[in-house]
């Protein structure tokens, strides 16, 4: 499910960055694509002004999964508009799939809402996903030598809004999502420690959630802070085959340290109860480690991030990370660290948006993201 979230949270960035520029301007011409302030190549005209269809292509970059990417059709049907000329979600509406080399492939739509004046945020979603990916594991009990192969046909949706309190930067908020699915895996083979009841489950769950948000830009943080707690509840009363919790903790620190150099930080703590399904348990979520490669029935991790502006457009980033994942037994756990450096490019200076690359690696190799926003961006 994280992966979806990281879709929401990137959908109105990387409309701006990866769609061809066909939309309907209000003065029925196309955005200017380029800084009349400095000449370089900026995209916030765009941003501002953007309505209509739009093809879009997202590059998928995660480890676990293999390089891939993902395809939509994309419809907005307002522009971005804020009292405080800040940017402000528009509604999105969007349909498309995604593959990657792993044969890992799916079809989705959705929409985002924004509604009164930005204070109401609304989602709805559904999707048909195979995913192939390997089990290795809870905690320290780890499987020897590579992970076993498994694929989950997952089919479902969600349904969430989220109220902004007053003029706080508090948002309350909860979420219903329902899925099918059905784990597959090649003749022959078991997941050590997996109950088979986990390979065919009906999942059903509320997830209340509470947010506090004080970053001070939604794309490219440089102060303040974010706060998120969401317990999904999966319960027999709602429509799942099993009752079972889990819930999640992040938190994220910005500050600029000078002019020119601005440290962010991000940590996460994961629970699960008993009976959690082995593809829903908490895992490790760092760059430069593969997604679910690290799990446990309670993962924490935490990363730190520099970012040196050494000029009005470009930046360089280091970063480092790492976590720990606790199986079954209060002894049995798994650590690891990662960490890497990469660059980024102001795309769009009015919004404060960068994007750029990040290479990291890890004890299971290196890898290569796509960075839109900030590595972390939350919707």
């Amino acid at each position: 499910m994280r992966n979806s979230d990281r879709l929401v949270a990137i959908a109105a960035a990387g409309i701006a960055l990866f769609a061809t520029p066909i939309a309907q301007a209000e003065e029925e011409q196309k955005p200017r694509l380029v800084d009349p302030e400095d000449g370089y190549v900026d995209v916030s005209n765009f941003l501002d002004t953007v309505y209509g269809f739009l093809p879009v292509i997202m590059p998928i970059t995660e480890p676990a999964v293999g390089y891939g990417a993902a395809g939509a059709l994309v419809f907005i049907d307002s522009p971005p508009q804020s009292e405080d000329g800040r940017f402000q979600r528009p509604n999105i509406t969007a349909a498309g799939g995604l593959k990657t080399e792993n044969g890992t492939s799916g079809l989705f739509a959705g929409h985002l809402g924004t509604w009164q004046d930005g204070r109401l945020r609304t989602l709805a979603a559904i999707a048909d996903m195979d995913i192939n990916l390997e089990y290795f594991g809870l905690g320290g009990d780890r499987i020897p030598g590579s992970g076993v192969d498994y694929t989950i046909d997952g089919t479902g949706g969600v349904l969430g809004a989220s109220w902004r309190l007053g003029g706080t930067e508090i948002w309350l908020g909860a979420r219903y999502a329902a899925f099918e699915t059905d784990v597959s895996l090649a003749d022959g083979t078991a997941l050590p420690g997996v109950s088979p009841a986990d390979l065919g489950l009906s999942l059903a769950a509320i997830t209340p959630v509470a947010t506090v948000d004080r970053r001070n830009n939604f794309f490219t943080p440089t102060d303040g802070w974010y706060l998120d707690l969401s317990v999904p509840l999966f319960r027999d009363a709602i429509g799942s085959d099993r009752d079972f919790e889990k819930a999640t903790l992040t938190a994220m620190y910005f500050r600029p340290l000078s002019d020119s150099l601005y440290l962010g930080v991000r940590a996460a703590a994961k629970y699960s109860s008993d009976d959690t399904p082995f593809y829903l348990r908490p895992y490790v979520a760092v760059r430069g480690v593969p997604a679910v490669r690290y799990q446990g029935e309670k993962s924490v991790e935490a990363e730190a991030e520099l970012r040196w502006q050494f000029h009005p457009r470009y930046s360089l980033v280091a970063f480092a990370g790492g976590g720990v994942a606790d199986g079954a037994a209060g002894d049995s756990h798994e650590d690891v660290f990662a960490g890497g450096a990469g660059f980024r490019y102001l795309i769009a200076r009015r919004h404060g948006l960068h994007v750029g690359l990040d290479v990291a690696t890890g004890p299971d190799g290196g890898a290569l993201y796509v960075i839109v926003g900030n590595a972390w961006m939350r919707p």
